[in-house]
């Protein structure tokens, strides 16, 4: 509750500082008070903007860490090696028999995997203990056939953050895509 109100008013002081600054330099109507010259006028606006901004980043931190605090912190990163075999269309998160994400890809977002882009398609916490997780991949394979295939893990949520990436590779040796979860340390 504290972090929105924040951000409202950051907002709203972003958005207060953006009109006086239009205000000054639309047509020079308006003049500033006696005493403050129009650059030390736009200047401190300038600065008060980049203030609000950094308050504003500041506060995605405070909150990120409060809803997901490392000791019980879970990320789930997709990745993509050379996709010849494999047209992506979607890939589904299950955690513990249930799914926490489902995503299916634009063809851009395709393309930025295919050139080394990672995304990140999960943050959720869990509690400290075993866990399964599972990653369900559908797209075209081979010879333009359907394909709906999966990649399980289990793993042991301790205090430390645990980062799981769901690869998908080519195999050129059986020519068809693999599926791999791995784990970073």
């Amino acid at each position: 509750m504290l972090i929105q109100d924040c951000r409202r008013f950051a907002a709203g002081c972003l958005v207060g500082l953006t009109a006086v600054s239009a205000a000054l330099g639309a047509d020079g109507t308006v003049a500033p008070p006696a005493g403050i010259d129009a650059t030390q006028l736009d200047e401190r606006i300038q600065n008060a903007k980049s203030d609000v901004i950094q308050l504003n980043r500041d506060l995605m931190v405070l909150e990120e860490e409060l809803l997901f605090p490392a000791n019980t912190q879970v990320a789930v990163f997709v990745s993509l090696d050379v996709g010849k075999l494999f047209a992506l269309d979607s890939v589904q998160v299950k955690l513990d028999d249930k799914e926490v994400a489902n995503y299916l890809y634009t063809p851009s977002e395709v393309e930025a995997l295919h050139r080394g882009g990672v995304q990140r398609i999960y943050l959720g916490n869990v509690r400290a203990g075993p866990h399964e997780l599972v990653g369900l991949f559908t797209g075209k394979g081979p010879h333009e056939r359907d394909y709906r295939r999966g990649a399980t893990v289990k793993f042991d949520k301790g205090t430390d953050p645990k980062y799981i990436e769901l690869q998908i590779k080519d195999s050129s040796g059986k020519i068809q895509p693999e599926f791999e979860v791995k784990i970073w340390q």
